[in-house]
């Protein structure tokens, strides 16, 4: 996981682009972008170029080059925005004298109807930008709306959502601002920030002391050294050999409970997480446990897209 540290420096930062009801500039975005991930840009460039390839032959062929129009985006369900900033920079990548203006920033709680942002300048450059801005948006906004979701149902106790590395190759930085959008928090982003010892680390390693104890001497003292645990035999043997996290994989909520008393008991510095198949249904009652973290895979894996859409010059159904 990452730390307390960065994790807040994270949230800080995110929570300074403020972006609602004003014009987007195009260093505001690229220094949102260089916040969140220092290769955004020439990614986005090879999404346009993976997308157009050696020209977009329909708009190339209907759209006069000095055709201009206004580019609406706008929601056509509720839920949580996020991507603002990205899907401005997918435009402007392709034209930067486009003149942008969000009507919402990222985080809002958006209802069907609303209009996020409108992009205004060369048609051929907005239509171009269109599926990858509205893939990007639809995505980021729909793991924002399920994390909020989980998030909901954790009110009024002690225990923080988290994310996995069950991401989008390509997209992690991003969906997993996302999630921080959403209320929640992240795992660690790859395998070089943390240790997570699991179970196929510990078959090669030969145990779970000996995997611990080999981990201890390879990173600094710095970094925590997280293990997958199934049964009291492994969490107990992991503790003792020096874990700073005990994951309880799969349990039962009353086996997680006895395990979280015991672990509590003998060892109240150590720092417990719940994982395996979390749902809306099941977190609440994972949560009443006394874990302190509970990660989540399908905030980012299993989401459902937020349905998002650009109209030209009039929303259909008419501007709002």
């Amino acid at each position: 996981m990452l730390n307390e540290e960065t994790a807040r420096e994270s949230m800080m930062r995110d929570r300074e682009w403020k972006m609602r009801d004003r014009d987007l500039t195009v260093r505001d975005c690229e220094a949102w972008a260089e916040s969140i991930d220092n290769q955004l840009q020439k990614r986005i460039r090879a999404w346009l170029d993976e997308d157009i390839g050696t020209g977009d032959v329909t708009t190339l062929s209907t759209v006069p080059v000095d055709h201009r129009s206004l580019g609406i985006i706008h929601a056509k369900e509720n839920g949580v925005v996020a991507g603002i900033p990205v899907a401005a920079l997918v435009f402007y990548s392709l034209d930067p004298e486009l003149s942008i203006r969000a009507y919402k920033q990222d985080g809002d709680v958006i209802n069907k109807g609303d209009i996020l942002l409108e992009v205004e300048g060369r048609t051929r450059a907005i239509l171009q930008g269109e599926r990858l801005a509205l893939n990007l948006l639809q995505r980021m906004s729909g793991i924002a709306t399920r994390t909020r979701r989980f998030v909901e149902r954790l009110d009024g106790l002690q225990v923080q959502l988290v994310d996995t590395r069950k991401t989008t190759p390509g997209h992690r930085a991003l969906e997993k601002y996302a999630v921080r959008v959403g209320g929640g928090a992240n795992h660690r982003f790859g395998l070089y920030d943390a240790v997570m010892i699991k179970d196929n680390h510990i078959k090669a390693a030969g145990g779970v002391r000996k995997a611990v104890q080999a981990a201890r001497s390879y990173v600094p003292h710095t970094m925590k050294i997280e293990v997958e645990t199934e049964r009291r035999s492994e969490w107990l043997e992991a503790l003792e050999a020096g874990a700073d996290i005990i994951m309880l994989d799969n349990l039962r909520p009353e086996e997680m409970r006895a395990a979280v008393q015991e672990i509590r008991g003998r060892y109240p510095h150590v720092l417990i997480e719940a994982s395996g198949g979390v749902t809306l249904d099941t977190v609440r009652e994972i949560a009443e446990t006394g874990v302190d973290v509970i990660s989540v895979g399908s905030l980012t894996s299993s989401v459902q897209t937020l349905d998002i859409s650009l109209d030209l010059n009039e929303k259909k159904g008419g501007r709002t």
